[in-house]
């Protein structure tokens, strides 16, 4: 690096976290806090007039109910070095921020010197491994082992969350013999990977547990 701070930006909607994560930062004479912002499009907008950050720290549960896979995509285009600090309760949003390419994970309630740790290492381009991650990665360990095209994708939203695969059909733009076709394929690829779903209450919890459809512990599922 060609600069003597580590610079860090912070995404959370919650001022009093900022707040206190930027107390934290202020100690630690080697890393400068850049910025303080409450949604990905903040830190966007803001890019313009602020040097890039090495790290953005990003909280998973945001104000603007937006996608920790997608915000994380958002943000490598200012930085490729992103560390979650959240509470991480909930396991679908652990799992789309991974799908991301995140640097680490790291509970809020975890030490000063814990953290400031993770920020060091992450804000130079390292993984920081934890227990946390471990766990959400070992709770899942099929995170990847399913493929699915997205037309694959879109017929198994739909018809684990309820629709009938007729409905699916006339919503999708395809015929109900395709439908059944790709939910047949579906089940297959869940049969090979040691996960059977021959059920339509079977392809619901799969499609829970690989992201593709909200938990019970996301604020979106309902």
């Amino acid at each position: 690096m060609n600069h003597t701070l580590l610079r860090v930006a912070a995404i959370d909607d919650h001022e009093l976290s900022l707040r206190g994560l930027a107390a934290l930062i202020d100690e630690a004479p080697d890393i400068e806090f850049t910025g303080m912002f409450s949604t990905v499009n903040d830190l966007l907008v803001a890019g313009d007039m602020l040097e890039p950050p090495d790290l953005v720290i990003l909280d998973l549960r945001l104000g603007d109910d937006s996608d920790p896979e997608d915000n994380v995509l958002r943000i490598q285009s200012v930085t490729e070095n992103v560390l979650v600090l959240s509470s991480l309760e909930s396991p679908f949003l652990v799992r789309r921020s991974l799908k991301a390419g995140v640097l680490g994970m790291i509970q809020k309630s975890a030490s000063p010197e814990v953290i400031l740790r993770a920020i060091r290492a992450a804000a130079q381009g390292y993984a920081v491994p934890t227990t946390e991650w471990a766990a959400a990665i070992d709770s899942d360990p099929h995170l990847d082992s399913i493929n699915l095209s997205d037309r694959q994708r879109e017929v198994l939203e739909l018809y684990a969350s309820g629709e009938p695969a007729k409905r699916v059909a006339r919503l999708t733009g395809l015929s109900q013999d395709t439908v059944n076709d790709y939910l047949g394929r579906i089940r297959v690829k869940y049969q090979h990977a040691g996960r059977p779903a021959p059920t339509k209450t079977d392809l619901f919890r799969r499609a829970q547990e690989d992201g593709f459809l909200p938990g019970p512990s996301d604020p979106s599922f309902s």
